[in-house]
């Protein structure tokens, strides 16, 4: 099926959405974050930064975003999430007015397909810096680019070149998953695909079985590196970013792979990696930088 070459620079999509405290206690639960940061109701909730996917997925599955693309309305979505980059300028905060804009980055023809990024941002209403600008890329598999490309392009932040982690002094760490973790995300985090959540939906597209939605496993390590690296304050937690790769399975014991940037004394860039315990890498090329 194609898609246009020529919506680079198109805006595919808003939306508005309230930051309720409900809202933000379930997305936290849903990841197992339980500091008290997200459920002290009293003193003030605040977001898990990587909550920022619950606004960007209405978005970027959006008729506006299909249209951007030239893509049909009825036409199969065909399409899995590859790349979430996500900086995080501020941590949104409870009952906070929100709205969450779109626009088309680039179009490229792959061999297993098109892949479309798009710039994502998120802003308190009224404010004119966003709380979040997120780089997002989907991968529609066995489409074609048409038609020429628009010279509005942007180019997404680098990533860093190796997959896996290099650093001199590489740690690790376990991050349990359960087997019904993927439904409680689906729930908790508002993103629904039947691949996560049913097994006939899985199988009929040759998957050996529902898979843990990326962005979980994106969110989980992002947890587990707030408290390795970061104090265990979620404010100090400025980008997080990866490809996403292998299958996670629910109920998979993953393994998070993580170390300085060499020369980095500020230890401000860290360098992840999340492998399954099939040993393939489910994240590769995981950048985080972390904030005084």
């Amino acid at each position: 099926m194609p898609i246009s070459a020529a919506a680079g620079g198109r805006d595919a999509g808003s939306l508005a959405a309230g930051a309720s405290v409900r809202r933000l206690m379930a997305y936290a639960a849903g990841i197992g974050a339980e500091d008290e940061c997200y459920f002290d109701d009293e003193r003030g909730v605040v977001a898990h930064p990587a909550f920022c996917v619950s606004l960007e997925w209405p978005v970027v599955s959006s008729l506006a975003y299909l249209a951007a693309i030239g893509r049909p309305a009825d036409a199969p979505r065909g399409a899995i999430h590859v790349l979430q980059d996500s900086r995080f300028h501020r941590l949104i905060r409870a009952e906070e007015a929100l709205l969450t804009c779109a626009r088309i980055a680039q179009v490229r023809q792959t061999s297993a397909g098109v892949l479309v990024t798009s710039r994502v941002e998120t802003f308190e209403k009224g404010a004119s810096a966003p709380a979040v600008t997120t780089w997002t890329s989907a991968m529609f598999l066995r489409d074609k680019v048409e038609g020429t490309h628009s010279p509005a392009e942007e180019e997404p932040p680098a990533l860093r070149k190796d997959a896996d982690v290099t650093a001199v002094l590489p740690q690790s760490l376990a991050i349990e998953t359960s087997p019904g973790l993927a439904h409680r995300y689906s729930e908790c985090a508002s993103i629904w695909n039947p691949i996560h959540t049913e097994r006939k939906a899985a199988r009929a597209i040759g998957l050996p079985g529902i898979i843990l939605h990326g962005t979980c496993t994106w969110a989980l390590a992002g947890q587990a590196l707030i408290h390795a690296v970061a104090g265990g304050d979620p404010r100090r937690l400025r980008r997080l970013a990866g490809r996403f790769k292998g299958m996670v399975l629910p109920g998979d014991r993953l393994e998070l792979a993580f170390g300085c940037e060499e020369g980095d004394e500020a230890a401000s860039k860290w360098q992840f990696a999340v492998r399954t315990p099939r040993g393939e890498l489910a994240i590769t090329h995981g950048v985080a930088e972390i904030g005084p």
